[in-house]
């Protein structure tokens, strides 16, 4: 047995949660460098970036990276941390430590199994009610992402994150904080099910199978597997969903709009920037969060466990 062994006891509401959201930040701690080089893939080629394009071009995940830390700095890869975690504390604990409940709830009464559908069904309702807490989080995240440094004369639009959310609230109103949620919850929705529901199903196998026990084996393959069938699915929505958010007022009239500028004038493929560094990001991410939460539920059962 790798790890702590799983409790007698299914894991509490307040242990989900608690796991989840820490898991996620830990997770967020270890690849944020490589989400923050996704988000600069994705929006090179746009228009509002072309002035900056001019001066720094991003070619592939280590190159971003590196071109980031030689004309930004060190830190520059970590831009929108702290709203990145801020974002997991509220989003992960939601979509995932509530995707258990929710999965029995839509069970029908006196089924041992779920089906693949009531999966499905959870991931997605899970997925959407994580974004619509957290957007305002996610928004403030993918602008200081976006945001390039390039020195004295270039200075930055916020100061810090609570002066991001004061000041895209001041300046575009309360909503600005909720600029596209719908894309973001039909990428997370697509995301959430693709983790939780191949994740889900994967371990599920592997242990009827006996190909491998509940331990740290099978909760890596199985997190690996998730997170690329989320990317591969994910990548178009994720793409639409960073360009309107990071985008100035006016210049998408919607996210469809986004998507058929996109098109006219970059082509379908534009729709797959960034896939590289989104899925080592996605796919590193998936492992460090459910191989983490697996453990910390288990800690944390014991420490709620009576001595």
């Amino acid at each position: 047995m790798v790890g702590l062994k799983p409790s007698d006891v299914p894991p509490t509401m307040t242990v989900k949660f608690l796991g989840a959201g820490t898991a996620a930040c830990f997770a967020d701690l270890l690849t944020f460098p490589l989400d923050t080089a996704k988000v600069r893939l994705q929006i090179q080629g746009e228009n509002q970036a072309a002035q900056a394009a001019r001066l720094v071009q991003y070619r592939g995940v280590l190159g971003t990276i590196l071109t980031m830390v030689r004309t930004e700095g060190p830190c520059s890869p970590y831009n929108g941390l702290v709203a990145g975690l801020q974002r997991q504390m509220s989003f992960a604990s939601i979509r995932i430590g509530l995707y258990d409940s929710v999965k029995q709830f839509y069970t029908p009464k006196g089924s041992d199994n779920s089906s693949v559908t009531t999966r499905i069904l959870a991931g997605c309702t899970t997925g959407a009610m994580a974004v619509t807490c957290a957007q305002p989080t996610d928004v403030v995240k993918v602008r200081f992402q976006a945001s390039i440094h390039l020195g004295p004369g270039n200075d930055r639009k916020y100061s810090g994150t609570m002066d991001a959310y004061r000041t895209i609230a001041r300046e575009e109103g309360v909503r600005g904080l909720w600029k596209g949620t719908w894309p973001n919850i039909m990428r997370n929705a697509i995301v959430n099910c693709a983790e939780m529901v191949t994740y889900d199903i994967l371990k599920e196998k592997l242990l009827d199978s006996h190909l491998l026990t509940d331990n740290f084996p099978c909760h890596f393959v199985s997190a690996f597997g998730a997170g690329f069938c989320a990317t591969v699915v994910a990548s178009p929505v994720d793409v639409v969903k960073t360009r309107y958010m990071n985008s100035p007022p006016g210049q998408y009239l919607s996210p469809l709009d986004c998507m058929i500028k996109m098109v006219a004038q970059e082509g379908p493929t534009a729709f797959y920037k960034g896939f590289t560094p989104a899925f080592l990001r996605l796919g590193s991410w998936n492992v460090v969060m459910f191989v983490t939460y697996e453990q910390l539920q288990r800690a944390l059962m014991l420490w709620e466990s009576p001595f």
